[in-house]
């Protein structure tokens, strides 16, 4: 999918500038394009690194995608050939796109720190409470 947008955009800026598509009717507005690229983009990424798991339930997320901000496919395909028509439009999208995609991996990453501590916190608690039984131990058998 990819290559396919790639090729439409440098398509897009190589043509002279004039119009190449109608707007749909069904257009899905900018903001909602974005976030649904972004759910698309995150979705492709967990499609590469676990397709057994998808293909084992016989999961469709893309679907899921589609169906929780109401559109369907066709209207997406209509949208995003749209968008791509227009290439200072299509640039803003995906940069919008990139910031958010990098928003997310910074909530991610500080999750992940804020987790390790915490594991980190709860090991170093265990291992006081094992020397503390093996001291409490070591003194009552040496009362008794």
């Amino acid at each position: 999918m990819k290559k396919v947008i790639c090729l439409i955009s440098i398509m897009v800026m190589v043509s002279c500038g004039e119009k190449l598509l109608e707007k749909p009717e069904n257009l899905i507005p900018k903001g909602e394009m974005i976030k649904i690229l972004k759910d698309l983009t995150i979705i492709n990424s967990a499609k590469n690194t676990n397709i057994i798991v998808l293909n084992d339930y016989n999961f469709e997320p893309t679907s899921l995608v589609f169906s929780e901000y109401g559109v369907d496919s066709l209207q997406f395909v209509e949208s995003d050939r749209y968008y791509a028509s227009l290439p200072n439009e299509y640039e803003s999208i995906y940069e919008a796109l990139e910031k958010l995609l990098e928003e997310e991996k910074n909530v991610l990453s500080e999750a992940k720190k804020i987790k390790d501590s915490l594991d980190g916190l709860k090991r170093l608690e265990a291992q006081k409470n094992r020397i503390k039984k093996k001291t409490t131990s070591k003194v009552n058998d040496s009362l008794q």
